[in-house]
């Protein structure tokens, strides 16, 4: 992993003027459409970049690398991604108005993914100005860019966590959801009222989408799946909250993806039969839609760490705790509106996924069996 660190440049605003017009010449000699992806080095941004390459696009990734968790997984994707014809990278702070405008004008791009954000939910609750500088201040730069650059669609990471207090299950996108119960889900909120706001002033086309509990290969630190695997193989214990009482609509990494790409040259149209007097908030009189991306099956807390001890031959140790400030007890998505629209329906098995899951874990850090 060092390797690859010492071997990249940082590529500065100033200096990665000409990498993008470059990038930019190379594109206009083909009919391919070009996409940028923020938080490339992310779990979802890394795989997406990937299966956009693979599908013709040419995309650019940026990220900040930060180190919200170990920075040297996100390397890890981007010495895979770095190998990948059609990806550029570009390390950018999505605060940095600058960077990102000059990103934009020297881009040109088809299509915008903004996939970079501060996540966590728990983390919203000690470090809440994080949220408001990345997940607002950020997602406007991105905004403003759009709007200036004639982008064709903009989608853009929401969260299942948006919906909050709400108990009629499943979730729909057709359901209100104004009572979020952390910092993280108000941000992410946010997000979907802002992007109305430049689909309804400026026409610019937007697709928010509602993310489920993602898990899978190359996975973040601080999701349940890493957390558990990593305490089991060391024979350490793991906190079960909610007394193990838990459902989550658990999406494979591959379903995430295939949703998205699907969805990316869906571009939204203005809904003739919204009505202001009954509003649909998954649609509008503007050029904007939301979609969940969920598994539409919940999956009990406590199946999923067996399953997990099942894959590894080894019982975990729970230390059964009360529920935590900002979670919720289930999420269960509704998938109709993009099974209609894409054609698609999350379909892989939490016994698929975790099998997956692990032996990549196994492999990356070279654990004995």
């Amino acid at each position: 992993m060092r390797k690859f660190i010492e071997n990249q440049p940082k590529i500065t605003v100033s200096a990665h003027k000409l990498l993008v017009l470059h990038s930019f010449l190379v594109r206009g000699m083909s009919n391919k459409k070009t996409v940028l992806v923020t938080g490339a080095a992310g779990f979802i941004g890394f795989h997406l970049s990937k299966r956009l390459c693979a599908e013709g696009y040419q995309v650019t990734g940026t990220d900040n690398l930060n180190d919200y968790y170990d920075v040297r997984l996100k390397y890890s994707r981007l010495d895979i991604l770095k190998k990948t014809t059609g990806f550029t990278f570009i390390e950018a702070e999505l605060t940095d108005k600058k960077a990102i405008d000059q990103i934009f004008t020297s881009g040109k791009f088809n299509y915008v993914i903004n996939l970079a954000a501060q996540a966590g939910v728990r983390y919203s609750l000690t470090n809440p100005y994080a949220y408001l500088e990345s997940n607002m201040h950020g997602f406007l730069n991105i905004l403003e860019a759009c709007r200036h650059n004639n982008v064709e669609h903009l989608v853009y990471a929401s969260s299942s966590s948006v919906y909050g207090a709400n108990k009629k299950m499943p979730f729909s996108v057709h359901h209100n959801v104004d009572h979020p119960l952390s910092l993280y889900a108000a941000s992410k909120k946010s997000n979907e009222l802002m992007a109305h706001t430049y689909s309804s002033l400026y026409d610019l086309p937007t697709t928010g989408l509602r993310f489920f509990t993602v898990y899978g290969p190359y996975g973040r630190p601080d999701m349940a799946l890493f957390i558990f695997t990593k305490a089991i193989v060391e024979g350490k214990p793991i906190d079960v909250y909610n007394h193990g009482k838990m459902k989550r609509d658990f999406t494979f990494i591959d379903d995430i993806v295939e949703g998205i790409t699907r969805l990316v040259p869906l571009v939204p149209k203005p809904n003739a039969q919204w009505d202001g007097n009954q509003p649909d908030p998954a649609s509008s009189f503007a050029p904007y839609k939301i979609y969940n991306i969920g598994n539409n099956k919940p999956v009990e807390l406590l199946r999923f760490i067996e399953v997990i001890e099942e894959k590894l031959g080894k019982k975990a140790i729970k230390n059964f705790m009360p529920l935590q400030d900002g979670d919720v007890p289930e999420t269960y998505a509704d998938v109709d509106d993009l099974m209609r629209d894409a054609g698609f329906k999350p379909e892989t098995s939490i016994e698929e996924g975790i099998d997956k899951f692990i032996d990549w874990y196994i492999d990356y850090y070279n654990i004995k069996k």
